[in-house]
């Protein structure tokens, strides 16, 4: 299975990026990973990310599903189990996604009730993917 997780808008704190990078490393034990940051966020931009028409879409949505990290582990484990190919995860910018998204397929996860600036949300998103792979690995880390 392949993650790749699209961030709309730039990550501006370094300390922001460096742990996103660091569980993004963490995440690529598990499953191949590809961050995508788009500054553009124009149709023509959103196109050229390629991505699998196959894929499983997540958008970032306070309104959307939420799941406690084991569930969510167990969403991410049977996604895998069926064989899918490719789950991407849309972090929408701080103005939220382009009408192009939002009109699609893509299923709606939130993070949490609570309002998360938009470069918070990214690091919450890495960690709690690397969480559901650890958990399912029986790894240590989340307990």
């Amino acid at each position: 299975m392949k993650i790749r997780l699209v961030m709309l808008g730039k990550t501006r704190r370094p300390e922001i990026r460096a742990l996103v990078d660091d569980y993004v490393q963490r995440i690529r034990r598990y499953a191949e990973t590809e961050v995508n940051e788009l500054r553009d966020e124009s149709p023509a931009s959103l196109k050229r990310l390629k991505i699998d028409s196959a894929a499983i879409v997540v958008l970032l949505d306070a309104a959307g599903k939420q799941f406690t990290s084991l569930t969510f582990a167990r969403w991410l484990g049977e996604l895998r189990d069926r064989g899918v190919r490719e789950l991407c995860f849309y972090c929408g910018a701080a103005e939220g996604f382009p009408e192009e998204l939002s009109r699609g397929k893509a299923q709606r996860v939130s993070l949490s009730t609570l309002t998360l600036p938009h470069e918070f949300a990214r690091v919450v998103l890495a960690e709690q993917i690397y969480r559901a792979f650890a958990i399912l690995a029986g790894h240590p880390y989340p307990k």
